[in-house]
């Protein structure tokens, strides 16, 4: 009997990597050592977690990187490379918003600067495959600070240099990309609308392929866009949304002038505070979905070949879940092969029915009615651990 185990970790509690031990233990318990074959694969959503993940499962490398943090602090962040020529990154590492203590958090001073170093450090090593994970920033700089990182000057209408920080969107006339990697610029939406003697013809320029994990479509601007909806998750008043967001308009403005490109029309482009517009437009990047991004890195549909049931599940499944999570991405790709998937979660919510929808073919709780949530957490393992044996033992009869 082969048994794929592609859980989301219960964050707080459990990782992803231990959710897998534990089913195998409890599949061998039931059925018998010999008569299972446990396949784990630890998986993310492109969320926190996502870099481990992938690394767990392809067995690839830790890198540690000195970079600058929201606040331009020298800090270590990390990326993974799964293969020597392969690089992962969470944006979160080096701009995230649980770098930045609560009394300090305010979107005009933060920067997404320290995401363009890690890039930067995986081109110094010749890597040219870069995924990157863009949730969970602190920044609404509109991508300025990576830009910056990477050798593009954004500049006043004196031609001085700006720092990018989500005060100085207002303050961008200019873009000079002479200083931005060859092979970057090669792919970008902007490709066509410049004219520099840097190489961009050269075949002898690498190319540099660059994926975008994101699962929000909102636009730079406007209502839906970066600023007016995240804006003040990360610190921001209603006065400072109000002048971030004309900023977020002028730097708008200023790359569909110079460049010829609307990022309002991009899907995503108000991913992390603007980034996912820096991302695609300027560095060539394409956005996916961060599950299927992960499934496709660690071979999931490869995996999936001949097995009899996935496991599959997350600390509280709701409504939310059908969004880009991982148990409809498992649920997806295991219908598509018509396999049975069981979604076994710390706790049901709202909506999570509808994951019934997904090629989910049954959702199962850990969690005992009643018991509360800190009692929960704190037993987490003993109660995943007795819950997946008795999940066996009842798909066992079915």
């Amino acid at each position: 009997m082969k048994l794929i185990f592609a859980s989301d970790s219960f964050k707080g509690t459990l990782s992803s990597a231990e959710i897998c031990t534990l089913l195998e233990k409890a599949a061998k318990e039931v059925y018998g050592e010999s008569n299972v074959n446990c396949i784990g694969l630890p998986v993310a959503d492109g969320g926190e977690g996502t870099v481990d993940a992938v690394l767990a499962a392809k067995h690839g490398e830790r890198i540690k990187v000195q970079v600058h943090g929201p606040l331009m602090e020298e800090r270590e962040a990390f990326y993974g490379c799964p293969d020597p020529d392969h690089a992962i990154m969470e944006m979160a590492a080096a701009s995230g918003l649980t770098l930045v203590p609560k009394e300090l958090r305010n979107p005009l001073n933060t920067t997404s600067f320290g995401v363009g170093e890690m890039i930067l450090d995986a081109l110094n090593r010749g890597i040219r495959d870069i995924t990157i994970a863009i949730g969970g920033s602190a920044t609404n700089d509109g991508g300025m600070g990576c830009l910056t990182a990477l050798g593009v000057k954004l500049q006043d209408e004196s031609g001085n240099p700006l720092d990018g920080k989500g005060m100085n969107l207002e303050r961008v006339r200019n873009i000079d990309l002479s200083g931005l990697d060859p092979g970057l610029r090669k792919h970008s939406i902007i490709h066509d609308h410049i004219h520099d003697h840097i190489h961009d013809h050269d075949p002898s320029v690498q190319d540099i392929k660059l994926t975008i994990m994101c699962d929000v479509t909102n636009p730079l601007c406007g209502v839906n866009g970066a600023t007016r909806v995240y804006g003040p998750q990360k610190g921001g008043t209603p006065e400072m949304i109000e002048r971030l967001e004309q900023g977020m308009q002028n730097y708008r403005d200023v790359i569909r002038k110079e460049l010829g490109v609307d990022a309002d029309t991009i899907p995503g482009s108000g991913a992390a505070g603007g980034l996912g517009a820096a991302l695609s437009i300027f560095l060539g990047g394409q956005i996916r979905s961060g599950i299927d991004t992960v499934l496709d890195l660690i071979d999931f549909d490869k995996h999936l070949a001949d097995a009899d049931l996935v496991i599959t599940g997350e600390g509280r499944a709701d409504a939310q879940s059908c969004c880009g999570k991982v148990l409809q991405g498992v649920g997806k790709r295991a219908k598509a092969a018509g396999i049975p998937v069981i979604g076994l979660c710390g706790s049901l919510g709202e909506g999570a029915e509808k994951l019934l929808d997904h090629g989910i073919t049954k959702l199962l709780t850990t969690s005992e009615p009643g018991m509360p949530l800190e009692e929960a957490m704190r037993r987490a393992e003993e109660l995943y651990y007795r819950s997946a044996v008795r999940m066996f033992k009842e798909w066992g009869k079915e």
